[in-house]
């Protein structure tokens, strides 16, 4: 089979490179949908044709491939979007339609870091008492529930997301409205400003976001890191936009099915 419509699961800065890269030559006739979940308010939209919004689960997702003739799902979310990249997995495979998911590589701990391993946010939320008590939060304005239990209100909370959280979140709590990149002086300026003494951050991998963690280095601070979900089991992976690019030029070709 060759490919000739696209469905790019989206949201991350892979998902609308891999957009723009194939936003016409060399890649003529092919069409591209980019589908983003709809959680960010302004969201940075990639090239080519833009759906927001669920697909209504599995079964939503297989109908929406077969009404719509895609014929190769690019699975380019958040690592931590777990759900939607099981939801592709069950209807990529219920409608025979090849399925890679591209994740960039997870983050490294240096030899002078301070990380702490979490399986889960309230995992991470466990370790804080023991950890520090001015906590700079980057996991995001999902999940602030993890952080908002009576065990935790002696500490004062710094988050930073693309849009204002909502209920419920920690009781001490200062919001800075913001979206990556973030450069290395501008994290430890933020660091020393609000005083901070732990690091929470999911395993996002990356550079946008990466240099708070080699302030924290400098700085001395621990960092609590969650590990990411896995890949679904027997889904293609890439881990950069050329790697995903030469996954669908061979199915282009029709050499691989």
């Amino acid at each position: 089979m060759t490919v000739r419509h696209l469905l790019i699961l989206g949201g991350t800065t892979e998902a609308r490179r891999l957009a723009a890269a194939l936003d016409g030559e060399p890649w003529p006739g092919l069409r591209v949908t980019s589908s983003l979940a709809g959680r960010v308010t302004r969201p940075s939209l990639p090239p080519g044709e833009v759906r927001v919004g669920g697909f209504g689960g599995v079964d939503g997702l297989a109908r929406w491939l077969r009404e719509h003739e895609a014929d190769a799902v690019i699975d380019a979310t958040h690592p931590f979007a777990r759900q939607i990249s099981f939801h592709a997995a069950l209807a990529a495979a219920a409608t025979h339609v090849p399925l890679l998911a591209l994740r960039r590589p997870g983050w490294v701990a240096a030899e002078d870091d301070r990380w702490h391993d979490a399986a889960s946010l309230e995992d991470a939320a466990a370790l804080l008492p023991g950890l520090g008590h001015r906590v700079f939060l980057t996991t995001g304005r999902l999940g602030l529930a993890a952080f908002a239990g009576p065990a935790l209100h002696g500490l004062s909370f710094l988050v930073r997301s693309v849009d204002a959280p909502e209920p419920p979140h920690p009781e001490r709590m200062t919001v800075i409205l913001d979206r990556g990149p973030f450069t290395l002086e501008g994290e430890r300026a933020l660091l020393r400003e609000h005083r901070i003494d732990v690091l929470v951050t999911k395993d996002s991998g990356g550079d946008a976001t990466a240099a708070k963690l080699t302030a924290a280095r400098e700085a001395g601070i621990p960092v609590v890191v969650v590990r990411r979900p896995p890949v679904p089991e027997g889904v293609a992976v890439a881990a950069d936009v050329p790697g995903a690019l030469a996954w669908l030029a061979e199915r282009r070709a029709g050499r691989l099915t």
